[in-house]
């Protein structure tokens, strides 16, 4: 047996172990604790917990957002998606890289600017004091799908005219040459071969609302709309702590999500078809004149103002005002709370540092361990390796809720030699398996369109595999591996509902803090705190792509 051999078996089996010990166990142990409490063996706990303590309405308020959510997330990407890919306004690039902001912003921050924006007395109501209304409807179930689906719809947006493009115009003139009419062709040809596209954005739309913590934890809670995750948190955080109705939810809401993985699998198996081949197409575009380019881009302008205007404006607003009753004019915006926020030594300083420092670290682990699971999945030939990516992948399905508190259980548990609860190593740990399938999934890619003719000639003049792995490996992955470590980083500085679990005593990060201010009516402070790291974060971004451009440059 060669030496490559050996090292890919090696490097298997060690992926398979890491990732047996950071997702397998703890997830595993969800189901065991809940369907073994207190020392006995009971199969229906989990049911008889979620009927018994009234928590059937709380699973049904999750199901039931997680399915209005998909509507309304559907009913805002699906025409914009269209208007993008077959419209010369698909031309303004531009577009894209805003409607990356709602996506990017923590859901908590957002929904939080809409809480002063549309409350007694905010913003609206300063501006048109008629408007009190609008307050009352918009406080209510449907106000938080709606901030939701503003969050989320970038997402699924992205999905859908990828798909659109990649149709092309061909079929749908073929279809006109056959004499179908519009309406009929989007329904006969398009609809059909958008299914797998969009059944895989609606599953992660559902997951991801299902599996939400911010907007429950603040928009939700002030309406008394109670959710799986608010629940989990409850008995996790608050006296007495029950550990077992915390895992029999966790264990229902993982269900959920394996079933909506399941269905969307089925679904995609079914529907795929091959739309990409050796032939060139050509996309058909319509042109947009007189009423129909107006009602496109009004359309545009409305989304950007909802999902982007508004709780940008409110945030930066609340963070320069001296007195938030005094309303919006000159002489009450003030920058003392970005001193107070800033000032050497405080305790918006040291969350700051935490967050950098923890983010930092979580970052560069994820993307030393995601790089070597990335290499030992390969092309995904065997079953070993699909195995260890579809592990990889596994935290990107479940809640990061449901994640957290296995983790909790592995590593609190008596029987374990080393107990990282409340440490900072756990924390780091828990940052990395949360953000893991990020680095895994970019790497992925860069290796599998590396030709492997590059190692055989590698090979050929004599180069060692370590030799080769420096200079032919790496240089190509790195992209993939800076991607990685970006996007880490970026969720990692913004992180809520883990950080609420599982930080040490006394110990703050950014977003931990903004949420606290919000809770003890700080909320000039949480909303500096939200500019600072937001815009932290962006600074940082640039900063990288500039180096990778610089870098291209140089290369070329």
């Amino acid at each position: 047996m060669d030496n490559n051999r050996i090292f890919r078996r090696v490097g298997v089996i060690l992926a398979l172990f890491l990732l047996t010990i950071s997702i397998g166990v703890p997830l595993l142990l969800i189901f065991w604790q809940s369907v073994y409490p207190d020392g006995q063996w009971d199969w229906m706990a989990p049911i008889r917990t979620i009927t018994g303590h009234h928590l059937s309405g709380v699973l049904l308020n999750s199901v039931w957002l997680g399915i209005c959510v998909v509507a309304v997330t559907t009913l805002l990407a699906l025409p914009l998606a269209w208007m993008m890919a077959k419209t010369r306004m698909g031309e303004h690039r531009w577009v894209d890289v805003i409607l990356m902001i709602p996506f990017m912003t923590p859901p908590y921050i957002g929904s939080m600017g809409w809480i002063l924006f549309m409350q007694k007395g905010g913003y609206l109501q300063q501006w048109l004091p008629s408007s009190a209304g609008w307050s009352e409807l918009f406080f209510s179930f449907w106000g938080m799908v709606l901030i939701m689906s503003l969050h989320l719809f970038p997402f699924l947006y992205l999905l859908l005219r990828d798909a659109l493009i990649r149709i092309g115009g061909n079929l749908e003139e073929a279809g006109a040459v056959h004499g179908a009419r519009a309406g009929y062709r989007f329904r006969r040809i398009i609809l059909p071969l958008l299914l797998s596209s969009y059944g895989m954005g609606i599953m992660l739309v559902f997951v991801k609302t299902i599996a939400e913590f911010g907007t429950p934890a603040t928009f939700g809670r002030k309406i008394g709309y109670y959710v799986m995750t608010s629940e989990i948190h409850k008995y996790i955080s608050s006296w007495p702590i029950d550990f077992g109705k915390a895992t029999s939810l966790a264990s229902v809401l993982l269900s959920v999500c394996l079933v909506m993985w399941y269905m969307q699998s089925a679904m995609s198996r079914k529907f795929t078809y091959r739309l990409v081949g050796g032939k060139g197409q050509r996309s058909k575009r319509y042109s947009l004149r007189g009423g129909a380019g107006w009602l496109c881009g009004v359309y545009l302008a409305i989304l950007l103002i909802l999902s982007i205007g508004i709780p940008y404006f409110s945030i930066i607003a609340a963070s320069t005002m001296k007195l938030r009753g005094s309303g919006i004019a000159f002489d009450n915006l003030t920058l003392d709370h970005y001193k107070e926020l800033l000032s050497w030594g405080s305790v918006s300083m040291k969350a700051i540092g935490n967050s950098l420092g923890l983010s930092l670290a979580a970052s560069t682990v994820a993307v030393i361990i995601g790089t070597g699971f990335a290499l030992a999945i390969g092309r995904s030939s065997s079953f070993m390796q699909r195995v260890i990516d579809l592990f990889s992948l596994l935290p990107n399905t479940v809640p990061g809720i449901v994640m957290v508190v296995g983790l909790i259980l592995f590593w609190n548990s008596p029987w374990m030699p080393v107990t990282l609860y409340n440490t900072y190593g756990m924390v780091v740990l828990t940052y990395v398996v949360l953000f893991l399938p990020y680095t895994v999934q970019y790497v992925k890619s860069s290796f599998t369109q590396i030709d492997g003719t590059l190692f055989q000639a590698g090979q050929v003049f004599g180069g060692k595999p370590l030799y080769i792995l420096r200079r032919i490996l790496i240089p190509l992955i790195l992209p993939g591996m800076l991607a990685g470590w970006m996007m880490t980083f970026t969720i990692a500085t913004r992180e809520l509902v883990g950080s609420l679990l599982i930080l040490p005593p006394s110990m703050q990060t950014s977003a931990t803090y903004i949420f606290a201010q919000f809770e003890q009516g700080q909320v000039s402070l949480g909303m500096a705190m939200a500019v600072v790291t937001v815009g932290m974060t962006v600074l940082m971004l640039l900063g990288i792509e500039l180096l990778n451009s610089k870098r291209k440059w140089n290369a070329s």
